[in-house]
């Protein structure tokens, strides 16, 4: 019977989705910031590093804007943007969590949105005006980085945990 509660979210186990979360949130974050670090110490901006062929490629760039260099006069809007965003993952959708998935998804976003708000804060031209530091080419598509991943594995993760359980009015959402 015990392990039947634990199983469908009763408070034995509430808090470890969150943990999940939380745990992830500081892998990914320091996944992240390792990676850049050893790139940046390692590249030099526009002399680009093949990997495995001209499938990956390591090339360094700094990006004050968003995907695919969007919105790159938004750096400061975009760093609000952010913190906001972590803000509402700690303290809104963190205490909504109660699967496992669902702590993996605010973890992963949380781990997307801290490594590049981290850059946002601490990197050239200054606080809230830093470029994010992006690395990972493939051919056609835009440069990347770990926290870029994060977001992106989440984003496919909601949109799969929705698509598993659809039901917006509560009924069976302890199934996810």
């Amino acid at each position: 019977m015990r392990r039947l509660q634990a199983a469908r979210g009763t408070p034995l186990n509430r808090g470890l989705p969150a943990l999940l979360a939380v745990g992830v949130a500081l892998l990914g974050l320091g996944a992240d910031q390792a990676s850049k670090g050893a790139v940046l110490g390692a590249l030099t901006p526009g002399r680009p590093v093949e990997v495995v062929g001209t499938l990956l490629r390591f090339n360094l760039t700094f990006n004050p804007g968003a995907a695919f260099s969007l919105g790159t006069s938004m750096t400061l809007a975009l760093s609000i943007f952010a913190i906001v965003a972590l803000l509402a993952c700690v303290f809104v959708a963190l205490r909504r969590v109660r699967t496992l998935p669902q702590g993996l998804a605010v973890g992963l976003f949380m781990a997307g949105i801290s490594g590049n708000l981290h850059d946002r804060l601490l990197r050239a031209p200054g606080p809230l005006l830093g470029h994010v530091v992006d690395f990972i080419q493939l051919p056609h598509f835009a440069i990347f980085n770990v926290a870029d991943i994060c977001i992106t594995s989440a984003a496919v993760l909601v949109v799969l945990l929705s698509l598993r359980n659809p039901s917006s009015d509560g009924k069976g959402s302890e199934r996810a």
